[in-house]
């Protein structure tokens, strides 16, 4: 169960989105976003050391919903199609949120300079979604109902089929984001490919 965040951490997060967003990471100082939650100087450095712990937070909250689809569905549902359906619904919408790909290149932007900002957002967010996924696939190879060589691989592919060829398009702003309908589409043959080719089921 995911814990129910602090509300003056969430007053700090949901500022400094709107900040990194609307002016860039360099030109947002950690006293413009203490003002901007607003809380005080004290209170937003007892949350976040650093901007560049503050930024992966950011992150972080993002990748909330998509980690909370991922506990519920297997939670729920024994139903391995249905559930890989449902956390592929829930990264498709992060990948393709608008805050999301804005946030993704401010990171890419700053990164050269501030190398550690690129590890921490990674270790933030798409670490643990990567290493959730695994480690749900090492269960149901446990179980015995699928027999995949490489969990690490599985998991890795599986989010690179749903990016698929339209995610670094809409990254670099050359193409619209996909429609509701569009994204379906691309969930609903990757789904039945995957269950054919990664998880090959021992019957």
């Amino acid at each position: 169960m995911m814990k129910s965040i602090d509300p003056k951490r969430q007053a700090i997060i949901d500022a400094a989105t709107r900040m990194f967003l609307a002016h860039g990471y360099r030109n947002v100082s950690m006293d413009k976003i203490a003002q901007a939650a607003p809380v005080s100087k004290a209170t937003l450095y007892n949350h976040f050391d650093s901007k560049p712990a503050l930024l992966a937070a950011v992150v972080s909250a993002l990748c909330t919903a998509l980690l909370r689809t991922m506990t519920e569905a297997v939670t729920e549902s024994d139903d391995v199609e249905n559930n890989l359906k449902k956390i592929a619904t829930s990264f498709m919408d992060l990948l393709f949120a608008e805050d999301g790909l804005a946030i993704y290149r401010l990171v890419i932007a700053e990164s050269h300079d501030f190398p550690e900002l690129g590890r921490l957002v990674y270790e933030s967010g798409p670490l643990p979604a990567l290493n959730w996924l695994e480690n749900y696939l090492r269960r149901l190879n446990a179980g015995g109902r699928f027999n995949i060589a490489d969990p690490t691989f599985a998991a890795n592919a599986f989010f690179n089929l749903l990016k698929g060829d339209l995610y670094l398009p809409c990254l670099l702003a050359i193409k619209p984001l996909p429609s509701t309908d569009e994204k379906n589409r691309v969930i609903n043959q990757v789904i039945p490919f995957y269950m054919r080719g990664i998880l090959h089921a021992d019957q």
